[in-house]
């Protein structure tokens, strides 16, 4: 049976950076957490960064500019956290082979798991196209990632495997 990568906090873990969770009510996902498919990840709690902590938002491009060294990871106080997003989003890519896992579920706007849209790195609340650095990597790496907003179409690239 083929397992699927879901963001923590779209489980109800309270492992977002102000202490909160993102529930998502959806079918699909029930059915899947029956099916014994889902596998959780935060990558920056799996990293070791503490929850509560600050906000962070990558700064000179995204994700794929992360990896290849050419933009960075702060917080609002312009903390660098760059070495421990990167991590995160290595030890999402190992949950990803351990489980063979080839579709991922993940929180959209969050400098890790954003898919399509990130924030600028003002920490206005701006968003610009982008995707995070642990999608980024799971992307490289052959991964199919899809924000929470889009479970339907990773239900059907699940299915398609």
């Amino acid at each position: 049976m083929e397992k699927v990568l879901v963001s923590a906090c779209l489980l109800g873990w309270r492992v977002r950076y102000d202490g909160g969770a993102k529930t998502l009510a959806s079918e699909t996902l029930a059915r899947w957490q029956a099916e014994g498919r889902v596998v959780a990840v935060c990558p920056e709690v799996d990293a070791g960064l503490p929850t509560p902590r600050a906000p962070a938002e990558i700064i000179g491009g995204d994700g794929a500019d992360v990896l290849a060294g050419a933009a960075r990871v702060v917080d609002p106080s312009g903390e660098h956290l760059t070495e421990a997003f990167v991590e995160g989003a290595a030890l999402a890519l190992r949950l990803c082979r351990r489980h063979a896992i080839r579709v991922a579920v993940l929180t959209e706007h969050s400098p890790s798991c954003g898919s399509t849209h990130i924030y600028d790195g003002s920490f206005s609340g701006t968003r610009q196209p982008g995707a995070g650095i642990t999608t980024a990597l799971l992307r490289q790496q052959g991964v199919q990632v899809f924000g929470q907003n889009d479970i339907a179409a990773a239900d059907r690239a699940l299915r398609a495997l």
